[in-house]
């Protein structure tokens, strides 16, 4: 402490505006890393759900146009059987045309292979066992199979389409087989999607087995500890960072392939992510580097500055009794904490008399229960109009039977209903109309240079809105009111209040709840 009192001011003032300047970058720098960091990561994430929403929405619509095609054939096939060239031409035709199949077989409705395509020519004149055939001949109906080892060893989708004859004989069916281990027009769409960074997609069936996945060994094994599965076979699109199976952090991206009943993941490595993230700091670090020498120099310049109103202060602290001390200091520029605080201790006196006696004027203006001006406040209100000549509407209102709510409830549960108005009338009116207490129940909103039908739009949404409102203990209220302009509708401020109050009073006749605005005179 001894060594600060010793210090000079310039000194103190560079060391702590150093230390400012110093933790304020400090502070936007981690905090401007986390914001970064976030925002890779939450765009890689929606990227890669964008991705994988992308790639199942294609799949999906090669296997709804391979189920048209197959449909397309089998109806042709119907109308040609038993012809066999027509049925070998149609099979070699589905196998070659679009290569969309890796095989094609045409099976009678006892699963004997009538016809199949050249690179499953064995097949011919067998009956097929395995679950794809099976399930076709069993279920007769179009259908994607579920992933099943073939006769000669491939992890394969057999897509078929029913054969019925004209009169709804079952004849069998023609079925596409999909090889999920070589390639064909499904590997382009789900299988090549490998990159550099370690970002790659896989395809998992119902039963969460890897039908396409960047390492070939892993086709056909099941994937039980990756929560994500749940979710990409759940039939909706989404993203999630998880941890693989190899403890690698993975930002991922999920959806669904109604058709087959599939789900695509495609990720990304986080660290992969964060790697760009690391250069980008340094770059904004090395770009704020000019400017942050820059604010240090200005720092040097400005203590000079920072240190003029303590040495201006010092000087008139010696003569603080003369009168024109006073008008010095207020002229003085407090730049910072001391400096202000000394400039204060001249001015805390009078200050603290035109503090007090602003207050005594808002108390004498206000009223206490609810906050809004009071009828003192009101004559100077009317009385700068007056001298200003500006125009203005007022609305005059109070609420119906409120001698029965305080009869039925007491005077506190009045004064709160009176309260919870006075905040509905605020709500309800404009930043420069003043809302007024006049006594009681009885409520007047001036409102300057306001025409008389704004005036009334305004006092009917006030009604609509306090009939709407749920008022404590009471319940259901409404209110009545009046409207009236100045000087449309009187020469006097006073007399247009009483015109207000007349059209109050017929509001109250007629029904009560309800507004009612004075007639313009007529133009004789």
């Amino acid at each position: 402490m001894a060594f600060l009192v010793r210090s000079n001011l310039r000194q103190l003032i560079v060391i702590l505006a150093l230390l400012s300047t110093l933790v304020a970058v400090i502070n936007m720098f981690i905090a401007s890393a986390k914001v970064q960091k976030q925002a890779l990561i939450d765009n890689t994430l929606l990227s890669n759900e964008a991705y994988a929403s992308k790639l199942a929405d294609s799949t999906q619509a090669f296997l709804e146009s391979a189920l048209l095609e197959l449909a397309y054939s089998a109806k042709n096939i119907a109308q040609n059987w038993p012809q066999k060239r027509y049925l070998n031409q149609e099979t070699q035709r589905l196998s070659k045309q679009n290569y969309a199949f890796n095989s094609v077989v045409l099976s009678d409705a006892n699963g004997v292979v009538l016809a199949s395509s050249d690179n499953a020519i064995e097949l011919h004149g067998q009956i097929l066992t395995t679950p794809g055939p099976l399930q076709a001949l069993k279920e007769r109906k179009p259908l994607i199979s579920q992933p099943y080892e073939s006769s000669m060893d491939n992890l394969l989708v057999l897509i078929s389409s029913p054969i019925f004859h004209e009169n709804g004989t079952y004849l069998g069916y023609i079925g596409g087989s999909i090889y999920l281990k070589e390639k064909n027009i499904l590997s382009r769409l789900l299988g090549e999607h490998y990159h550099h960074d370690g970002s790659y997609i896989y395809v998992v069936d119902n039963k969460k087995r890897l039908l396409y996945h960047p390492d070939k060994e892993r086709l056909g094994s099941a994937v039980h500890t990756n929560p994500l599965l749940d979710l990409a076979l759940s039939g909706g699109t989404g993203a999630k960072a998880i941890v693989n199976s190899k403890g690698i952090e993975m930002l991922s991206g999920y959806a669904y392939i109604p058709a087959a009943g599939w789900g695509v993941v495609s990720q990304r490595p986080a660290d992969a992510t964060l790697n760009a993230h690391e250069g980008l700091m340094q770059k904004i670090l090395l770009h704020s580097l000019p400017i942050n020498l820059t604010m240090l120099s200005l720092i040097w310049l400005c203590a000079w500055l920072i240190s003029s109103p303590l040495r201006q202060l010092a000087a008139n602290a010696k003569n603080m009794r003369q009168r024109t001390t006073i008008q010095r200091v207020e002229r003085i520029q407090a730049w910072y904490f001391e400096a202000n605080e000394l400039k204060h201790a001249f001015l805390h006196g009078l200050q603290n008399v035109h503090d007090h006696v602003g207050q005594l004027r808002q108390d004498v203006r206000t009223d206490p229960l609810t906050g809004l001006n009071n009828r003192r406040a009101l004559e100077r209100i009317l009385e700068k109009c007056d001298i200003t000549q500006t125009f203005f509407s007022a609305i005059t209102l109070d609420i119906d039977h409120f001698k029965h709510v305080n009869d039925t409830f007491g005077h506190d549960v009045g004064d709160i209903v009176l309260k919870e108005l006075a905040f509905l009338m605020r709500s309800t009116s404009r930043d420069q109309d003043f809302c007024i207490r006049l006594g009681g129940e009885e409520f007047l909103i001036l409102l300057p240079s306001c025409s008389l039908e704004v005036a009334a739009d305004i006092a009917e949404r006030l009604r609509l809105d306090v009939e709407k409102h749920e008022f404590t203990t009471v319940g259901k209220l409404t209110i009545s009111l009046g409207v009236a302009s100045w000087p449309q509708h009187a020469n006097s401020t006073t007399a247009v209040l009483k015109i207000a109050d007349e059209m109050l009073y017929a509001a109250k006749q007629g029904g009560r709840n309800q507004v009612r605005t004075a007639p313009l005179p007529k133009i004789d």
